[in-house]
Parts: C-alpha cells; sequence; structure tokens
C-alpha cells in the first residue's frame, strides 16, 4: 500500500506551530511525517530554521501513532555521526520506535556553519559511507571504537536503545551513490521519479534477509494549495524558486544570499511547471502519481508557505488523502 506523509517543514515554520501541524496531519490520518534538518532556509522569505531533533523530539511527546522520520540529516560535518546515533535512539525510545533515521551527504548551506571546508561530492560520499558504519554499530549497542580515514570514536556506547535497531534511509541522486549505499540501506530516499533508478536500487541492495525490515522508497513532492491559483503560484515563486537549481546547484551554495542570486532568473511560470499549484486537488493527484507510478512507496506531501498550512490541514488535506489513497496502488 503506498503511503502517504507530512513534510514539517522547519525552513518555513516556527517550533510551535510545527509541533501543532504534526498533531493535526496525525489526527487527518497521515501515515508518516517528515522534518527537514537544516541550520539555515533555502531563502530569507522562508524565514525559520529551528533544530529539528527538539522539535521532533516535541512531536514525538504530542503525537502517538504516526511514523517520524529525519528528511535528511547529515552526519559528517555540522554533527560527529556518534552523536546521530545517540540522538537517533533517544528519539526511538521517546516515540515508542516511531522513529526512522533519514541520512545523506549533505548541503553546504548547512554545514558550513562547522567553520569546516566544504568537501567535494566523492569526499562526501566517503565520509556518509564512515558514518552509517559507525551509526550502525553505536545503534545496535555495541561498545565502538573506531579509527577512519575522516571520523574517530573512542570507546563510545549509546546507553538508551529502543528494543529494536533504528531503521535507516540513506538519500541517493545517482547511479554512484545508488550502488554505494543501497546495500548500507534499510531504505531509500529520493526525489526524482526515476524507476531505471529505483530497479538499480533493488539489485544492489539485494535480497531481504528473513526478519529484516522490508525496503521502502521514500520521496517527498511540494505543492502549493490555495484557493486562488494566482495567489499559490505567487507564493510557491516566493518561497521554492531554489527548487529549480536541482541537487548538484543546490548542494554546494553556501548562504541565502547566494540561493536568491542563483534562482533571480526563475520566473513564477517555471515553478508553476515544477509544483502543482492552486485549488484543484486533482492537478495534484496527478503530479503525485508519477512517484508511485515510478515506485515509491511512501510519498511526503510539502505544503508551500507557512501562512497557508492551517488552511491547507483543515480544508484540503482530508479530500486530498482520500483521493490519493483512491487512486494509488494497493499494494506497494
Amino acid at each position: 500500500m503506498t503511503r502517504f506523509g507530512y513534510t514539517l517543514m522547519t525552513e518555513q515554520s516556527g517550533p510551535k506551530d510545527l509541533v501543532r501541524y504534526a498533531v493535526a496531519a496525525e489526527r487527518l490520518g497521515f501515515d508518516f511525517e517528515v522534518s527537514s534538518d537544516h541550520f539555515f532556509p533555502w531563502l530569507d522569505e522562508q524565514g525559520h530554521a529551528p533544530f529539528a531533533w527538539t522539535v521532533l523530539g516535541a512531536v514525538a511527546q504530542a503525537t502517538e501513532t504516526v511514523d517520524l522520520m529525519t528528511y535528511v540529516t547529515c552526519p559528517t560535518v555540522r554533527y560527529h555521526p556518534a552523536v546521530v546515533a545517540q540522538k537517533a535512539a533517544t528519539l526511538a525510545v521517546l516515540s515508542d520506535e516511531r522513529f526512522t533515521l533519514g541520512l545523506g551527504a549533505g548541503e553546504n548551506l548547512n554545514e558550513h556553519v562547522a567553520g569546516q571546508r566544504w568537501p567535494a561530492v566523492g569526499e562526501r560520499h566517503d565520509m556518509l559511507e564512515e558514518a552509517v558504519e559507525i551509526i550502525r554499530e553505536l545503534l545496535a549497542g555495541e561498545r565502538l571504537t573506531y579509527e577512519g580515514d575522516h571520523f574517530r570514536v573512542d570507546s563510545a556506547k549509546i546507553w538508551d536503545l529502543p528494543e529494536r535497531p533504528v531503521e535507516i534511509g540513506i538519500a541517493v541522486s545517482g547511479a554512484q551513490s545508488i550502488s554505494r549505499f543501497a546495500p548500507l540501506a534499510d531504505h531509500l530516499i529520493a526525489v526524482e521519479p526515476d524507476a531505471e533508478a529505483f530497479d538499480a536500487w533493488d539489485e544492489a541492495h539485494g535480497p531481504v534477509e528473513p526478519g529484516e525490515p522490508k525496503p521502502r522508497k521514500i520521496g517527498q513532492i511540494p505543492i502549493s494549495w490555495d484557493t486562488d491559483e494566482d495567489a499559490a503560484v505567487a507564493r510557491a515563486h516566493q518561497q521554492f524558486r531554489w527548487f529549480a537549481g536541482g541537487w548538484k546547484v543546490n548542494a554546494d551554495l553556501p548562504t541565502t544570499e547566494a540561493f536568491d542570486a542563483a534562482s533571480q532568473f526563475v520566473r513564477p511560470d517555471d515553478v508553476a511547471e515544477q509544483i502543482p499549484c492552486g485549488p484543484d486537488l486533482d492537478k495534484i493527484v496527478e503530479a503525485v502519481s508519477a512517484y508511485w507510478e515510478a515506485g515509491f512507496t511512501d510519498i511526503a506531501l510539502v505544503q508551500v508557505g507557512d501562512e497557508k498550512q492551517q488552511e491547507f490541514l483543515d480544508t484540503a488535506a482530508g479530500p486530498l488523502l482520500d483521493r490519493l489513497r483512491a487512486a494509488a496502488p494497493s499494494e506497494g
């Protein structure tokens, strides 16, 4: 069955509002909730960047059944992987094992604040591979001493662990990252509906052993719902025009000013071609269908703009969920 999620967009909402939205999304019947983990918004117009792990801790206590996930945390520069393992274990305990740890190679925008250089993509992948090894060992309850090319761990042990190990999703964006990280991940995280990439991931991941979690393919799509289509397009352009740059550009830009400059020639019509805008729920369903047709099992919606978030949840999200579930495959 295709699962539908709600995105706690830390770049566009404050911490108290995010917790409130999380509770409302659970009541509406969303299957899971994902949180971005940023130090900066992409653009100044978005205006927020609370600490994701504090927000998720509050959400874990304010909700009861909805699954939670980071989408995604970079465990290499701003955070040491041993600290990520400790945070993930604690959140899994607080949420009664509803938490999945989503990991990725990161963006300069958020990682440069630690005062270290921003590595090239190949080195970032080397660092991520070491980080996953460290996190896996610690989440398994092992006392770990580790010396790699990028990280050291000295006699570390996580003392508060859930009964079941935290599952890990890893974000991939091309053939090289798929072949490298599929064997290390429980679940795939991706942003584009690419069926060929999913086939490659399945092959690289290999068969699932008895008792292991069934791999899921977790994606995300922005939408800009509004009763006024022109207002929806204008808001999407104001706050999500950075989206047009693509991962290869966005990963290396260091500041909100850089994102503003890189997106200065992106037009409202350009954004509207990428993001479904307006009140037409069938139009949104059609855009989301490309994701389940490609093979995504879990699809998180991002409603653009804090100012329309509560209205979206109050009036549109429930009917949209009904239409998505009626249209999506029942197996997956």
